[in-house]
Protein backbone atom coordinates (compact mmCIF):
# COMPACT_ATOMS: atom_id res chain seq x y z
CA UNK A 1 0.00 0.00 0.00
CA UNK A 2 1.28 3.38 -0.74
CA UNK A 3 2.07 6.16 1.62
CA UNK A 4 0.23 9.37 1.20
CA UNK A 5 0.35 12.81 2.79
CA UNK A 6 -1.18 15.73 2.08
CA UNK A 7 0.27 18.97 3.03
CA UNK A 8 -1.24 22.49 3.07
CA UNK A 9 -0.03 25.63 3.63
CA UNK A 10 0.19 29.70 3.05
CA UNK A 11 1.67 32.28 4.04
CA UNK A 12 0.09 32.08 7.80
CA UNK A 13 -0.80 28.67 8.28
CA UNK A 14 0.82 25.03 7.58
CA UNK A 15 -0.49 21.81 8.10
CA UNK A 16 0.00 18.42 7.09
CA UNK A 17 -2.06 15.41 7.33
CA UNK A 18 -1.82 11.35 6.73
CA UNK A 19 -4.24 10.06 4.09
CA UNK A 20 -5.82 6.77 5.08
CA UNK A 21 -7.92 6.51 1.69
CA UNK A 22 -7.15 7.96 -1.73
CA UNK A 23 -11.23 8.96 -1.67
CA UNK A 24 -10.18 11.65 1.12
CA UNK A 25 -8.35 13.40 -1.92
CA UNK A 26 -11.30 14.13 -3.86
CA UNK A 27 -12.02 17.33 -2.00
CA UNK A 28 -8.40 17.61 -0.44
CA UNK A 29 -7.78 21.31 -2.44
CA UNK A 30 -8.16 24.95 -1.33
CA UNK A 31 -7.36 27.51 -4.01
CA UNK A 32 -6.43 29.74 -1.04
CA UNK A 33 -3.85 27.37 0.05
CA UNK A 34 -1.26 25.45 -1.76
CA UNK A 35 -1.34 21.68 -1.90
CA UNK A 36 1.37 18.79 -1.64
CA UNK A 37 0.11 15.29 -2.26
CA UNK A 38 3.29 13.42 -1.66
CA UNK A 39 2.80 9.37 -2.88
CA UNK A 40 5.37 6.45 -1.64
CA UNK A 41 4.97 3.59 -3.34
CA UNK A 42 2.58 2.94 -5.83
CA UNK A 43 0.29 0.26 -4.48
CA UNK A 44 -2.25 -1.70 -7.04
CA UNK A 45 -3.31 -0.18 -10.41
CA UNK A 46 -6.92 0.19 -9.08
CA UNK A 47 -4.94 2.87 -6.75
CA UNK A 48 -3.37 4.34 -8.91
CA UNK A 49 -6.02 4.50 -11.58
CA UNK A 50 -8.41 6.31 -8.77
CA UNK A 51 -5.42 8.75 -8.10
CA UNK A 52 -5.45 9.24 -12.22
CA UNK A 53 -9.22 9.96 -12.00
CA UNK A 54 -8.96 12.34 -8.94
CA UNK A 55 -6.59 14.50 -10.31
CA UNK A 56 -7.17 14.26 -13.82
CA UNK A 57 -3.68 13.14 -15.18
CA UNK A 58 -3.34 12.40 -18.78
CA UNK A 59 -2.94 8.49 -19.42
CA UNK A 60 0.01 8.96 -20.83
CA UNK A 61 1.44 11.10 -17.62
CA UNK A 62 -0.04 8.05 -15.58
CA UNK A 63 1.95 5.29 -17.95
CA UNK A 64 5.73 7.33 -17.25
CA UNK A 65 4.78 7.78 -13.45
CA UNK A 66 4.09 3.80 -12.92
CA UNK A 67 6.50 2.40 -15.53
CA UNK A 68 9.58 2.53 -13.64
CA UNK A 69 12.87 3.28 -14.17
CA UNK A 70 12.09 6.62 -16.68
CA UNK A 71 14.43 8.54 -18.25
CA UNK A 72 14.40 11.76 -16.68
CA UNK A 73 12.38 14.46 -18.57
CA UNK A 74 10.46 17.14 -18.32
CA UNK A 75 6.92 17.15 -20.13
CA UNK A 76 4.11 19.51 -20.56
CA UNK A 77 0.46 17.70 -20.65
CA UNK A 78 -2.03 20.98 -21.10
CA UNK A 79 -2.61 22.63 -17.59
CA UNK A 80 0.50 20.06 -16.23
CA UNK A 81 3.68 19.56 -16.26
CA UNK A 82 5.71 16.34 -15.70
CA UNK A 83 9.06 16.51 -14.43
CA UNK A 84 10.94 13.03 -13.40
CA UNK A 85 13.93 13.08 -11.76
CA UNK A 86 16.37 10.31 -10.13
CA UNK A 87 16.90 9.95 -6.31
CA UNK A 88 19.47 9.00 -4.79
CA UNK A 89 20.80 7.86 -1.54
CA UNK A 90 22.71 5.59 0.63
CA UNK A 91 21.29 2.01 1.39
CA UNK A 92 22.33 -0.41 4.06
CA UNK A 93 25.82 -1.64 4.47
CA UNK A 94 26.33 -4.70 2.19
CA UNK A 95 28.30 -7.96 3.18
CA UNK A 96 31.44 -5.83 2.91
CA UNK A 97 30.16 -3.81 5.10
CA UNK A 98 29.93 -0.88 2.76
CA UNK A 99 26.94 1.13 1.90
CA UNK A 100 25.27 0.63 -1.18
CA UNK A 101 23.62 3.29 -3.65
CA UNK A 102 20.25 3.63 -3.62
CA UNK A 103 18.38 4.92 -6.51
CA UNK A 104 14.55 5.74 -7.20
CA UNK A 105 12.42 7.56 -9.79
CA UNK A 106 10.52 10.48 -8.47
CA UNK A 107 7.96 11.75 -10.28
CA UNK A 108 6.32 15.76 -10.07
CA UNK A 109 3.00 16.82 -11.60
CA UNK A 110 3.18 20.56 -11.23
CA UNK A 111 -0.15 22.52 -11.86
CA UNK A 112 -1.26 26.09 -10.81
CA UNK A 113 -1.99 25.21 -7.37
CA UNK A 114 -1.22 21.74 -6.33
CA UNK A 115 2.05 19.88 -6.61
CA UNK A 116 1.88 15.69 -6.74
CA UNK A 117 4.87 13.76 -6.39
CA UNK A 118 5.25 10.12 -6.98
CA UNK A 119 7.94 8.55 -4.99
CA UNK A 120 8.65 4.70 -6.47
CA UNK A 121 9.29 3.73 -2.48
CA UNK A 122 8.71 4.53 0.62
CA UNK A 123 11.94 6.67 2.65
CA UNK A 124 13.28 10.14 0.56
CA UNK A 125 15.67 12.92 0.95
CA UNK A 126 12.83 15.73 1.45
CA UNK A 127 13.25 16.09 5.05
CA UNK A 128 15.01 19.62 4.65
CA UNK A 129 12.09 20.59 2.59
CA UNK A 130 9.22 19.61 4.74
CA UNK A 131 11.42 21.44 7.30
CA UNK A 132 11.24 24.64 5.77
CA UNK A 133 7.66 24.43 5.41
CA UNK A 134 7.54 23.95 8.87
CA UNK A 135 9.38 26.65 10.06
CA UNK A 136 8.55 29.26 7.19
CA UNK A 137 12.02 29.98 5.80
CA UNK A 138 12.81 31.54 3.15
CA UNK A 139 10.06 32.13 -0.16
CA UNK A 140 9.13 28.78 -0.25
CA UNK A 141 5.49 29.48 1.75
CA UNK A 142 5.43 32.87 -0.45
CA UNK A 143 5.69 31.23 -3.57
CA UNK A 144 3.18 28.63 -5.61
CA UNK A 145 3.75 25.26 -6.08
CA UNK A 146 6.45 25.59 -8.77
CA UNK A 147 8.48 26.86 -6.10
CA UNK A 148 8.00 23.92 -4.03
CA UNK A 149 8.42 21.57 -7.33
CA UNK A 150 12.25 23.74 -7.67
CA UNK A 151 12.70 23.04 -3.38
CA UNK A 152 12.28 19.76 -4.11
CA UNK A 153 14.63 19.15 -7.06
CA UNK A 154 17.09 20.81 -5.53
CA UNK A 155 16.94 19.17 -2.72
CA UNK A 156 17.16 15.45 -4.53
CA UNK A 157 19.79 17.21 -6.93
CA UNK A 158 21.93 18.26 -3.89
CA UNK A 159 21.55 14.79 -2.08
CA UNK A 160 24.17 13.48 -4.88
CA UNK A 161 26.53 15.39 -3.55
CA UNK A 162 27.41 13.16 0.12
CA UNK A 163 27.17 10.12 -1.96
CA UNK A 164 29.74 11.11 -4.58
CA UNK A 165 31.90 12.00 -1.19
CA UNK A 166 31.60 8.87 0.04
CA UNK A 167 32.39 7.04 -3.10
CA UNK A 168 35.40 9.53 -3.77
CA UNK A 169 36.60 8.96 0.17
CA UNK A 170 36.46 4.82 -0.60
CA UNK A 171 38.29 5.45 -3.82
CA UNK A 172 41.14 7.17 -2.06
CA UNK A 173 41.36 4.42 0.33
CA UNK A 174 42.05 2.29 -2.19
CA UNK A 175 44.95 4.06 -3.73
CA UNK A 176 47.73 2.94 -1.38
CA UNK A 177 45.46 -0.59 -0.82
CA UNK A 178 46.15 -0.89 -4.68
CA UNK A 179 50.18 -0.51 -5.10
CA UNK A 180 50.56 -2.46 -1.60
CA UNK A 181 48.28 -4.66 -1.79
CA UNK A 182 46.74 -5.68 -5.13
CA UNK A 183 44.33 -8.37 -4.03
CA UNK A 184 41.43 -10.00 -6.25
CA UNK A 185 39.16 -8.10 -2.83
CA UNK A 186 40.53 -5.07 -4.21
CA UNK A 187 39.55 -5.46 -7.42
CA UNK A 188 36.34 -6.69 -6.73
CA UNK A 189 35.62 -3.00 -4.76
CA UNK A 190 36.83 -1.30 -7.71
CA UNK A 191 34.10 -3.25 -9.81
CA UNK A 192 31.22 -2.04 -7.53
CA UNK A 193 32.41 1.12 -7.80
CA UNK A 194 32.34 1.37 -11.26
CA UNK A 195 29.38 0.39 -11.72
CA UNK A 196 28.21 2.64 -8.58
CA UNK A 197 29.57 5.39 -10.65
CA UNK A 198 28.16 4.24 -14.25
CA UNK A 199 24.63 4.77 -12.97
CA UNK A 200 24.92 7.42 -11.39
CA UNK A 201 26.16 9.01 -14.56
CA UNK A 202 23.05 7.26 -16.38
CA UNK A 203 20.92 9.53 -14.39
CA UNK A 204 22.72 12.75 -13.80
CA UNK A 205 23.30 13.06 -17.72
CA UNK A 206 19.78 12.94 -18.71
CA UNK A 207 18.98 15.04 -15.65
CA UNK A 208 20.68 18.09 -16.45
CA UNK A 209 18.61 18.07 -19.87
CA UNK A 210 15.09 18.13 -17.82
CA UNK A 211 16.13 20.22 -15.79
CA UNK A 212 17.68 22.52 -18.38
CA UNK A 213 14.46 22.22 -20.43
CA UNK A 214 12.48 24.13 -17.53
CA UNK A 215 15.12 26.63 -17.37
CA UNK A 216 14.93 27.55 -21.51
CA UNK A 217 11.03 26.13 -21.95
CA UNK A 218 8.14 28.17 -21.81
CA UNK A 219 5.49 26.48 -19.07
CA UNK A 220 2.91 28.18 -18.15
CA UNK A 221 2.42 26.43 -14.92
CA UNK A 222 6.00 28.03 -14.09
CA UNK A 223 6.94 31.54 -13.30
CA UNK A 224 9.73 33.19 -14.87
CA UNK A 225 11.24 33.78 -11.63
CA UNK A 226 11.50 29.91 -10.52
CA UNK A 227 13.12 29.72 -14.04
CA UNK A 228 16.19 31.44 -12.76
CA UNK A 229 16.10 29.43 -9.52
CA UNK A 230 16.35 26.65 -11.84
CA UNK A 231 19.32 27.54 -13.29
CA UNK A 232 21.16 27.32 -10.11
CA UNK A 233 20.14 23.34 -10.01
CA UNK A 234 21.51 23.18 -13.50
CA UNK A 235 24.87 24.14 -12.47
CA UNK A 236 24.75 21.76 -9.70
CA UNK A 237 23.50 18.95 -12.04
CA UNK A 238 27.09 20.18 -14.06
CA UNK A 239 28.69 20.01 -11.13
CA UNK A 240 27.62 16.58 -9.85
CA UNK A 241 28.18 14.96 -13.43
CA UNK A 242 31.77 16.23 -13.77
CA UNK A 243 32.76 14.73 -10.30
CA UNK A 244 31.04 11.55 -11.62
CA UNK A 245 33.01 11.27 -14.25
CA UNK A 246 36.27 12.29 -12.77
CA UNK A 247 35.64 9.49 -10.38
CA UNK A 248 34.89 6.98 -13.22
CA UNK A 249 37.93 8.10 -14.18
CA UNK A 250 40.32 7.60 -11.17
CA UNK A 251 38.54 4.06 -10.82
CA UNK A 252 39.64 3.69 -14.33
CA UNK A 253 42.83 4.60 -13.56
CA UNK A 254 43.22 2.16 -9.91
CA UNK A 255 42.30 -0.51 -12.23
CA UNK A 256 45.06 -0.33 -14.89
CA UNK A 257 47.54 0.63 -11.88
CA UNK A 258 46.10 -2.23 -10.35
CA UNK A 259 46.75 -4.46 -13.25
CA UNK A 260 50.18 -2.70 -13.54
CA UNK A 261 50.89 -3.78 -9.91
CA UNK A 262 50.28 -7.66 -10.23
CA UNK A 263 52.10 -7.57 -14.16
CA UNK A 264 54.87 -6.11 -11.87
CA UNK A 265 54.80 -8.53 -8.89
CA UNK A 266 54.54 -11.88 -11.18
CA UNK A 267 57.14 -10.27 -12.88
CA UNK A 268 59.48 -10.01 -9.38
CA UNK A 269 58.44 -14.10 -8.77
CA UNK A 270 59.31 -15.00 -12.35
CA UNK A 271 62.75 -13.06 -11.82
CA UNK A 272 64.01 -14.86 -8.65
CA UNK A 273 63.01 -17.73 -10.54
CA UNK A 274 64.62 -17.48 -13.44
CA UNK A 275 67.74 -16.03 -11.78
CA UNK A 276 67.51 -19.40 -9.52
CA UNK A 277 67.23 -21.77 -12.65
CA UNK A 278 70.24 -20.07 -14.21
CA UNK A 279 72.49 -20.53 -10.99
CA UNK A 280 71.55 -24.23 -10.81
CA UNK A 281 71.53 -25.16 -14.86
CA UNK A 282 75.74 -25.19 -14.54
CA UNK A 283 75.83 -26.47 -11.37
CA UNK A 284 73.97 -29.29 -12.76
CA UNK A 285 75.53 -29.80 -15.74
CA UNK A 286 78.46 -30.16 -13.43
CA UNK A 287 76.97 -32.72 -11.56
CA UNK A 288 75.82 -34.66 -14.81
CA UNK A 289 78.89 -35.04 -16.06
CA UNK A 290 80.48 -36.20 -12.90
CA UNK A 291 77.62 -38.45 -12.26
CA UNK A 292 78.05 -40.53 -15.40
CA UNK A 293 79.48 -44.22 -14.70
CA UNK A 294 81.85 -44.31 -17.43
CA UNK A 295 85.01 -46.44 -16.57
CA UNK A 296 87.70 -44.28 -17.82
CA UNK A 297 87.40 -40.81 -16.16
CA UNK A 298 90.61 -40.06 -14.54
CA UNK A 299 89.26 -36.90 -12.05
CA UNK A 300 87.34 -39.78 -10.02
CA UNK A 301 90.43 -41.29 -9.04
CA UNK A 302 92.56 -37.74 -8.54
CA UNK A 303 92.22 -37.53 -4.25
CA UNK A 304 90.81 -33.89 -4.29
CA UNK A 305 88.06 -34.24 -7.17
CA UNK A 306 85.52 -33.83 -4.61
CA UNK A 307 86.33 -30.64 -2.58
CA UNK A 308 87.48 -29.40 -6.51
CA UNK A 309 84.01 -30.34 -7.65
CA UNK A 310 82.67 -27.96 -4.75
CA UNK A 311 85.16 -25.34 -5.13
CA UNK A 312 84.30 -24.91 -8.91
CA UNK A 313 80.15 -24.99 -8.20
CA UNK A 314 80.82 -22.49 -5.41
CA UNK A 315 82.84 -19.78 -7.41
CA UNK A 316 80.45 -20.34 -10.63
CA UNK A 317 77.55 -19.79 -8.57
CA UNK A 318 78.88 -16.71 -7.12
CA UNK A 319 80.97 -15.55 -10.37
CA UNK A 320 76.97 -15.60 -11.27
CA UNK A 321 75.52 -14.02 -8.78
CA UNK A 322 78.21 -11.22 -9.80
CA UNK A 323 77.38 -10.45 -12.91
CA UNK A 324 73.63 -10.69 -12.33
CA UNK A 325 74.27 -7.90 -9.44
CA UNK A 326 76.92 -6.05 -12.37
CA UNK A 327 73.71 -5.89 -14.20
CA UNK A 328 71.33 -4.32 -11.84
CA UNK A 329 69.10 -7.73 -12.31
CA UNK A 330 70.08 -8.27 -8.32
CA UNK A 331 70.44 -6.18 -5.40
CA UNK A 332 69.75 -3.00 -6.73
CA UNK A 333 73.02 -0.94 -7.21
CA UNK A 334 72.84 2.75 -5.51
CA UNK A 335 74.91 5.54 -7.06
Amino acid sequence: MPAISATYYSQTAHRRVAVDSVDDLVDAFDDDEVTWVDIQGFGDRSIMRKIGEIFHLHPLLLEDVVNVPQRPKSEPYDDQLLVIVRMVRLGEPDDQEEPTVDMEQVSLVITKNYLITFQEKHGDVLDPVRQRLVANKGLIRKRGPDYLAYAIIDTIVDAYYPVLEILGDRLEALEEVVIDNPSPAVLGELNRLKNQLINLRRAIWPQREAINELVRGDHQVMTEEVGVYMRDVYDHCIQTSEVAEMYREMVTGLMNTYLSSVANRTNEVMKVLTIMASIFIPLTFMAGIYGMNFEHMPELKYQYSYAVLWIAMVAVAIGMLAYFWMKGWIFERRG
